[in-house]
């Protein structure tokens, strides 16, 4: 489960982290800037005329909107309860616009999942890639999935957005098939990792594969768990779980630090599974 938000705090274990802070709402998405239409005859990056690469980057803006809305909507709500009108109602929007760019809920749903995994991985690239080691790495992939950036209860919504997500996936064939995509995109994740610290020596020479199937079962079923707050596990202990067991099983030190305690100078926030 890609966990909206992000906390990473350097670790005294196999992990540590680039400095500074940063935040963004549930969605991933820190805003919207307005599109700027090209110049007289102009023509846009993309090649088309100014007025034309204009409207598209008006479209593209509004667009980006809905999906923004209809994140934080359903996250609030839980789909069951979300309409069309209260996605609409709550960009300032007639529910007809939202209908003419997304046909439907299932749809809407979809497509607002798919822009959220699209702004998590790409957000996870970069921290990631800020990282000395592949331990520190993988460290840094488990807690963006299972770490919440404090205890606003807005942000901790976002479980429900999955398992929301999860549910309509048992149902409808095209949300289905995203999340078919969607975890394979996940475990091709964990594959690299694993495979560039053992390219490094950092890691047991183990197959990756069968690996990253249990890993990224075993982080769903805790952040289930998680999500219905279960008196036993938390964000803390998921946290911990899943690294004691990763590192034992690629062969490399790893202690439990201030970083799942909150005692860390950076948070993380973000577009979590």
């Amino acid at each position: 489960m890609r966990q909206q938000a992000e906390r990473v705090p350097p670790g005294n274990g196999a992990a540590h982290r680039a400095g500074g802070t940063r935040t963004k709402s549930v969605t991933g998405v820190g805003g919207l800037g307005a599109a700027k239409p090209a110049a007289g005859g102009a023509r846009g990056e993309d090649g088309l005329p100014g007025a034309a690469a204009a409207a598209a980057g008006i479209a593209d803006q509004r667009r980006g909107q809905m999906l923004t809305a209809a994140l934080d909507v359903i996250s609030e709500r839980g789909f069951a309860d979300t309409r069309i009108a209260d996605i609409a109602e709550r960009i300032g929007i007639s529910p007809a616009l939202v209908i003419y760019y997304f046909k439907t809920k299932d749809q809407l749903l979809t497509e607002a999942i798919r822009h959220y995994e699209d702004t998590w991985y790409a957000e996870g690239k970069l921290r990631m890639d800020a990282l000395p080691t592949a331990a520190a790495r993988l460290e840094e992939f488990v807690a963006m999935n299972v770490l919440p950036d404090s205890d606003d209860p807005q942000e901790e919504s976002n479980w429900q957005l999955w398992l929301d997500f999860w549910v309509q996936a048992a149902r409808n064939s095209n949300v289905a098939e995203l999340r078919r995509k969607s975890d394979e995109r996940w475990r091709e994740v964990i594959v690299s990792l694993v495979c560039s610290g053992q390219e490094a020596g950092e890691f047991a020479n183990i197959d990756p594969h069968p690996f990253s199937i249990f890993i990224s079962a075993l982080l769903d079923g805790l952040t289930v768990q998680i999500a219905l707050d279960d008196p036993v596990v938390d964000s803390v202990s998921a946290f911990e779980l899943c690294m004691r067991y990763i590192a034992d099983h690629l062969g490399f030190e790893w202690a439990p630090s201030g970083r799942a305690h909150g005692n860390a100078p950076v948070s993380r926030a973000g577009a979590g599974r």
